[in-house]
């Protein structure tokens, strides 16, 4: 059969539902080691994930959203109660955070905030790859990614051969699925057309029904996920996507609609510490969100589009169990245009500290290549094992 774009999604859409997930082969001389991407779609709020302990500037403004159940950290940073499977690796030392971090953008929209986070830009939609695929390339990590959502996210593109998946219960799309898969792959070659062919033809078939719950299939996507990151020849790259963190209203305090989303992250989290076993202790997980949440709570009990949020992060790469923070405060004279926590920290440093850990690749050159010389801050000696 003739490679075309046409046959490619038929045979595509025939198989991804109803199959897992295969990787190329490859070899290096170095130790193996992973990173693992959680995407926080919406807008995490940094301040509900990771609040700070006793301040009356934040607690008089969010009246409705403060909860007295808290995980304490130190003196004065504290974790949401569901993050507990995160709290524990935590206490082993292999759970930090970034607090008062964002990447540079202000404007407050998730199209193009989102477009920012993936690409690593500061112009939207002027760059087509995201600064993990270029990490890659520049790497020589071809082949090595897997993204656990449909279609390809724009944090992986710039290098060829990664893989994604996500399951259904073995029914074809719809045309709207369709059409976002056209999309995804108008600007593939016949030969790379081909290329994909032979990944989806590898992959092993699954039981369609082995998700009967949103968290059971976060938690076995994770758990699979680490099982083939376990292999010599498994992927070394990974990213996830937890949807949902736009709260305008209803956010709740220890439960509700950002509570649930934090316990994806726990559950993806737990899930990948289990199955990876002892390469854990060679992977390294950070999150990423286009912004954070306003400080002061609206009449819908929600928050607004803001600024500065967290990173979490998890693994044996990371140095040691710490909040690490310029902390900016959070007086009104001390919020970003008066309404948002500031973001003190790039996290385009975090990302490119971490590409230069987990890749063994010098920080100047991911500056230099992956960033377009930002004036980035190289964090690998304060965050990570190097």
């Amino acid at each position: 059969m003739k490679i075309t774009r046409r046959n490619f999604l038929k045979c595509f859409l025939s198989t991804v539902f109803l199959s897992g997930y295969n990787f190329p082969v490859y070899s290096d001389t170095k130790p193996k080691k992973n990173l693992i991407v959680i995407m926080l779609r919406g807008g995490m709020d940094g301040l509900c994930a990771v609040p700070v302990i006793g301040d009356k500037d934040f607690e008089k403004r969010r009246k409705a959203l403060i909860f007295d159940e808290i995980i304490k950290l130190n003196s004065d940073f504290a974790l949401h109660p569901v993050l507990n499977s995160f709290h524990e690796l935590w206490k082993e030392g292999t759970g930090a955070i970034v607090h008062a971090t964002n990447i540079p953008y202000t404007q407050r929209s998730h199209f193009d905030g989102q477009n920012l986070m993936e690409s690593g830009g500061r112009i939207p939609y002027q760059e087509k790859t995201g600064w993990l695929g270029r990490g890659m390339k520049l790497a020589k990590l071809e082949g090595t990614g897997l993204a656990l959502s449909l279609p390809m996210p724009l944090l992986l593109r710039g290098v060829p051969r990664n893989d994604n998946y996500y399951p259904a219960k073995g029914k074809l799309p719809d045309k709207e699925i369709f059409e976002i898969l056209k999309q995804a792959y108008a600007d593939k070659s016949e030969e790379e057309l081909k290329i994909l062919v032979d990944i989806v033809k590898g992959r092993k078939e699954i039981n369609p029904n082995a998700y009967n719950s949103l968290s059971t299939k976060k938690y076995a996507l994770a758990q699979k996920t680490g099982l083939r990151m376990r292999e010599p020849n498994g992927p070394r790259i990974a990213v996830f996507e937890v949807d949902g963190f736009d709260t305008h209203a209803a956010q709740g305090g220890i439960h509700g609609a950002h509570s649930d989303c934090l316990e994806d992250i726990n559950t993806i989290i737990k899930g990948l510490k289990n199955s990876l076993k002892k390469e854990y202790n060679n992977t390294l997980i950070v999150t990423l969100t286009e912004f954070g949440r306003t400080i002061k709570q609206n009449s819908g009990f929600g928050t607004e589009h803001g600024y500065g949020s967290a990173i979490l992060m998890a693994g044996g790469l990371l140095k040691k169990s710490q909040v690490y923070t310029d902390w900016p405060g959070l007086k009104k004279k001390e919020l970003f245009e008066g309404r948002d926590l500031n973001s003190t920290i790039d996290a385009r440093s975090v990302y490119a500290s971490a590409m230069s850990t987990v890749f063994d690749v010098d920080f100047k050159l991911i500056k230099d290549k992956i960033f377009w010389e930002e004036n980035l801050e190289n964090l690998s000696d304060k965050l990570f094992k190097t």
